[in-house]
């Protein structure tokens, strides 16, 4: 996987960030979600790298990034932190202006960092998520359901951390398991990465923190910035099999918070780029070229 990109470790002013980067072209940012790492992209990376450079890093406390000592209002794991990371990330690598996508927990990092750094993001795409702001104010039955972790991961006194730490293999394994469509989508080589990884009790404990701080600084951040919205052109993109499909009106929930959206579903579950990559490449390229 990434045998033809450079792997770097860039360090910025609040941690020291793995990443790989290929291609040539306009810089392309590649955000992943949980409970993996950068390797979630490597179907869909090597696909754009003819047009664009494209950087995969692993998020702060994620795979082979840097995990941070925690703070009790979890501000070291606020998606604030976590975008700024990026900005001085891409400029160390020469990059003052990029497009970019997120999956997952790394589009709630695209969309703190469009709001902080409006300028930096020519476009910018986020895959089958709604607002964090959104979900917490909306939650019913089936999505509590779906969404059971996000009120697990952020119970105090290291309760989820003892609990995963147990067997965090069989965890994650579950965990991809019961958000995609298709299990099969992951690849061995792919799968022994982000198990090497999620069993680092630090890894287990920083995306708990990341939790946390979604359900608290995080929402602290949205709040303040309620009447701003997003100004880059954003495309919008989820699974039709997956919980937000079933739960939101997704093109209408982002047009409340970017002036230009537009988007589609793709024919698959929650991990998009790993279930449908060749789907999510053509997408991508064409709102990205246009």
């Amino acid at each position: 996987m990434f045998e033809q990109f450079s792997h770097y470790r860039i360090s910025t002013s609040g941690a020291t960030i793995n990443l790989v980067k290929g291609g040539t072209g306009k810089p392309l940012l590649l955000l992943h979600g949980y409970p993996q790492t950068h390797i979630m992209w490597h179907k869909v990376a090597p696909l754009l790298c003819d047009r664009f450079t494209v950087i995969c890093p692993d998020l702060r406390g994620y795979g082979d990034s840097d995990k941070p000592t925690s703070d009790p209002i979890h501000v070291t794991y606020s998606k604030r932190a976590t975008a700024r990371d990026q900005v001085e990330m891409m400029a160390a690598l020469g990059f003052e202006r990029f497009f970019a996508a997120g999956h997952d927990r790394g589009g709630r990092v695209l969309h703190r960092l469009l709001l902080d750094y409006p300028n930096l993001v020519e476009k910018a795409a986020v895959l089958d998520i709604v607002p964090t702001r959104t979900i917490f104010e909306t939650v019913n039955q089936e999505l509590a359901i779906a969404y059971e972790h996000w009120f697990f991961l952020c119970q105090p006194d290291n309760l989820p951390e003892r609990l995963i730490g147990k067997d965090p293999e069989f965890y994650l394994r579950t965990k991809l398991k019961k958000w995609s469509a298709n299990p099969n989508s992951f690849t061995e080589a792919a799968m022994a990465e982000y198990i090497r990884c999620f069993s680092n009790p630090a890894t287990i404990h920083a995306t708990c923190e990341d939790y946390r701080a979604a359900a608290t600084i995080d929402l602290e951040h949205d709040e303040a910035d309620i009447n701003i919205k997003i100004p880059s052109p954003l495309l919008v993109l989820w699974g039709a099999k997956g919980i937000i499909a079933r739960c939101y009106d997704v093109l209408k929930t982002w047009q409340e918070r970017a002036v230009n959206v537009s988007g589609k579903a793709l024919d698959c579950g929650h991990f998009l780029p790993e279930e449908a990559p060749q789907e999510t490449v053509t997408a991508l390229r064409d709102f990205f070229c246009q």
